[in-house]
């Protein structure tokens, strides 16, 4: 996993943006090297078409990406690594403990960090 190093200005600022607004924010930003960042999806998640039973989680700074748990995995109760990828051109990765889905699926918030794929990572939220 690739970190990142903020100066105190910069948490302080991000910190101060996350407690007022309530929002889950990414620290890192998508895109890279010459090409343009792509554009984030107005929609968190772009049809995740969860199921009855289903949770869908919102992601930050998407752009294509969905993270749905079926309700088959959130009454089994183990721990997974969900996929993201959804309509992005890149993968990323939520790993979820068994104890994090059995939270998921009482319906309480578990924010987890995505893996990192072209130099960003994704902040996810279960509700």
């Amino acid at each position: 996993m690739e970190h990142r190093t903020l100066d105190r200005r910069e948490f302080t600022l991000q910190s101060a943006i996350a407690i007022l607004s309530a929002a889950t924010i990414t620290i890192s930003g998508c895109g890279g090297g010459s090409s343009p960042a792509p554009s984030p999806n107005p929609n968190p998640n772009p049809n995740p078409n969860p199921g009855p039973g289903d949770v869908a989680g919102t992601i930050s700074g998407n752009h294509g990406h969905t993270a749905v748990i079926a309700s088959a995995v959130l009454t089994a109760g183990n721990g997974i690594q969900l996929d993201i990828r959804g309509g992005a051109d890149h993968p990323h990765i939520v790993s979820l403990s068994a104890a994090e889905i059995t939270t998921i699926g009482a319906r309480q918030q578990v924010v987890k960090t995505s893996s990192s794929d072209m130099a960003h990572v994704h902040t996810v939220t279960f509700n």
